[in-house]
């Protein structure tokens, strides 16, 4: 199956994702706060804090894997893309996003729903996340050895979906 084909925008709530694993847009210190991150907090339970605070801090770039507590998930993969208080950049975007998909595959990860990283208060442009997202994840299906047979990416609202979609779209 060709890379495209095993991507998926979808848009909703990502902790609503019944799939292997979700993605965090966690920042070093794997400190639960808001956005995404506060989301699995509220809906996943105590436990995933728990275990990342047993994991933090990470080195920006880098990604852990935790539990996923009471979601519907498996796991948690943790995508540091800043520090706290800080904001995203590509290179951070990027290697997260990479390490990530490292992570699942280290796990046998199957089905991965990500989020947009970074786009909530690590500032960093949309369409320009949607781009260095997909382009990795494009990369990585297609050239590396993976358990992974399909990424979401899980958008909150119309605008973030559009951008992904039509991204998605228009390569080719």
């Amino acid at each position: 199956m060709d890379a495209k084909q095993r991507i998926e925008i979808v848009q909703g709530d990502i902790t609503d994702m019944d799939v292997d694993a979700i993605v965090n847009a966690a920042n070093t210190d794997l400190k639960l706060g808001s956005g995404v991150a506060g989301a699995i907090k509220k809906r996943g339970g105590p436990s995933i804090e728990f275990e990342c605070d047993e994991y933090g801090p990470i080195s920006i770039g880098q990604a852990a894997i935790t539990g996923a507590g009471y979601l519907r998930a498996e796991y948690v993969i943790h995508a540091a893309a800043m520090k706290p208080g800080g904001t995203v950049n590509r290179a951070s975007l990027e290697a997260s996003t990479k390490n990530s998909l490292i992570k699942a595959t280290e796990n046998g990860v199957r089905t991965l729903a990500f989020p947009a990283i970074g786009t909530g208060v690590g500032g960093f442009p949309l369409d320009g996340c949607a781009k260095i997202m997909m382009d990795v994840v494009l990369k990585y299906l297609s050239e590396e050895r993976t358990s992974i047979e399909k990424v979401y990416f899980v958008l909150f609202d119309d605008h973030a979906y559009n951008i992904f979609q039509e991204f998605l779209e228009y390569i080719n």
